[in-house]
Order: structure tokens, then C-alpha cells, then sequence
């Protein structure tokens, strides 16, 4: 088996985590700044197995676009034509950040550290490959 990648996408920063080889076990890969997305997700691609990409998708709670949302229809279109053999899906993403948000709380981390807004969008990719696996 291969790996699934997972995006939250955000206007600054995105949130990246993977699978293991055996698609068990999800962990928070980094953040990158959004403009390196595209190339970054691609050399990780290159260099290891991954059978698809999962990113999230971005709606209000009425079920219209976010700012956000017509980016991430362009990203997913722009890796579709550099990596053609990888399969990629959106998948919703409501309230990952906010599950993020209260997953670092449980965990102990401290609140300047819960401020890094990095780690809440490392977290956020976390949450979504994890509902996309059925995991939560």
C-alpha cells in the first residue's frame, strides 16, 4: 500500500499530514507557507509512495464558498496535471480547526504553544485524513 496525504489549505500557511504505508496510523507531516504547497506537496509525491491526496474542502456553514475555496479548486486541479497518477478528492473539512483547537487543549500543550497557528493547521490536516479514514 501507499500513503495518503491529506491538505488543509489555508491563506497563509497549510497543514500537512500522511498516513503510514499501511494507511493506519495518521501524523502531522508540517506547514508550509501556501505558496509552496504546490511544489512541496509534488516533491513529496516524487520521492515517497503516495496513492492519493485528500484536501480538505473549505464551506461555509450555509454550504457557500469560502475565500479560500476557489484556491483550493485550483490546487487540486494543478497537482492532477503534475502528478496524473495519484488520485485527489476534497473532502469537508468543517470544524477541523476548531476539533484541532480542542484536541492541543486536551493534550496538555500549553497555551503559547497552542498559539502557534502552525501546529493548529499541522493538527487540522491530522483531523481531516483522520475522519477521511473513518478514524473519528
Amino acid at each position: 500500500m501507499a500513503r495518503i496525504l491529506s491538505i488543509d489549505y489555508g491563506m497563509k500557511r497549510c497543514g500537512i499530514a500522511v498516513t503510514d504505508p499501511l494507511q493506519l496510523i495518521v501524523n502531522g507531516l508540517t506547514t508550509v507557507s501556501q505558496p509552496d504547497t504546490l511544489s512541496f506537496v509534488i516533491d513529496y509525491c516524487l520521492h515517497h509512495e503516495v496513492s492519493k491526496i485528500v484536501i480538505g474542502y473549505p464551506l461555509q456553514p450555509d454550504g457557500t464558498n469560502t475565500p479560500v475555496t476557489m484556491q483550493v479548486q485550483l490546487i487540486k486541479s494543478q497537482l492532477e496535471k503534475a502528478i496524473p497518477n495519484i488520485q485527489i478528492e476534497f473532502f469537508d473539512e468543517k470544524m477541523s480547526s476548531k476539533q484541532a483547537m480542542d484536541v492541543l487543549i486536551k493534550s496538555g500543550i500549553g497555551k503559547k504553544k497552542r498559539s502557534d497557528k502552525a501546529l493548529l493547521d499541522k493538527m487540522s490536516a491530522v483531523i481531516i485524513l483522520q475522519r477521511y479514514l473513518g478514524h473519528i
